[in-house]
């Protein structure tokens, strides 16, 4: 019996368990759960890695190496795009950003 019920259990990041009042207890709603934490930590990922790359960009751009960061760019752009391709950033929030970085290369 005690087998059994530690195989149903889900384990969920900590910051979900503030937005969960209760576990699921019917199979659909067990399975969306699961569904939704893979989202929220691929979803996770791609952004972090967004901001960490134009991070580097800033910080390369901050000790005055241009062409590191004209290198650069195109890497960020495309991280950027993917990011907004799959919803996870605003179509104008990424233009936004990419003008940001664009005008940071020009000076």
């Amino acid at each position: 019996m005690l087998q059994d019920q530690s195989k149903n259990q889900i384990d969920l990041p900590k910051i979900l368990y503030y937005y969960t009042s209760a576990m699921p207890r019917m199979k659909a709603a067990k399975k969306a759960l699961k569904q939704s934490l893979k989202k929220y930590e691929r979803n996770r990922s791609v952004k972090r890695l967004v901001k960490e790359t134009i991070k580097e960009v800033e910080k390369l751009a901050k000790e005055g190496k241009k062409a590191e960061v004209l290198k650069k760019l195109p890497e960020v752009f495309s991280v950027i795009d993917k990011a907004a391709k799959q919803n996870l950033l605003h179509k104008n929030n990424a233009a936004r950003k990419k003008s940001a970085l664009s005008k940071l290369a020009a000076r």
